[in-house]
């Protein structure tokens, strides 16, 4: 079992968590950036996080039966990989194409039960993405897992149980109202 704050250490001791001004993939700016891709670096700590989400999501309760894992690419790939481990199902991964994520080299089965897995979300819009691909192919969303959940609760999947390692909520600001733009500071993207 891990706390927030072996959690924490696990993101900041691999670069996970970083401090400066950044652009979103929402187009929002933030002080702070989750780079998974620091700590998912390590299969070792990603399979311990990701453990540690499946073991969260069954003391809850679980979610019943499921078939497989769906993640966005990119950034969800390995989550979706580890959640698939820990549970011993398949994953699978939906892709961009004129920028909608959709399924090019895997088939969502009718009637199978699929856990969403991502990393981080903000403002959600990647894993409603993959719910919509999910129901579109008449199948079921049993559970959304991600391993940091930065929308400070606005992010709900209200018919889906939804899991986090950890909710943390970084200040955000429209560009217009940011200001670390405001002082002069020119945002970064370094990719989610």
């Amino acid at each position: 079992m891990m706390t927030e704050n072996d959690i924490l250490k696990v993101m900041e001791e691999t670069g996970a968590l970083l401090s400066g001004h950044f652009e979103l993939r929402s187009k929002l700016h933030s002080d702070r950036f989750f780079q998974c891709a620091n700590v998912l670096r390590f299969p070792r700590a990603a399979e311990r996080l990701c453990s540690e989400l499946v073991r969260r999501m069954k003391v809850a309760g679980g979610c019943g039966r499921i078939d497989g894992v769906l993640s966005p690419a990119l950034g969800g790939i390995i989550i979706g990989h580890e959640v698939a481990r820990a549970l011993d199902v398949p994953s699978l991964f939906a892709e961009k194409e004129n920028n909608l994520l959709t399924m090019r080299r895997f088939k969502i089965e009718p009637g199978h039960r699929y856990i969403v897995a991502e990393d981080v979300v903000t403002r959600g819009g990647r894993v409603q993405e993959c719910i919509d691909i999910i129901k579109n192919a008449g199948a079921e969303v049993a559970a959304v897992l991600v391993l940091v959940d930065r929308s400070g609760g606005t992010v709900t999947y209200t018919d889906h149980p939804f899991f986090s390692l950890l909710n943390l909520t970084p200040k955000v600001w429209e560009p217009s109202q940011c200001p670390l733009c405001a002082a002069g500071s020119t945002p970064v993207h370094p990719g989610s």
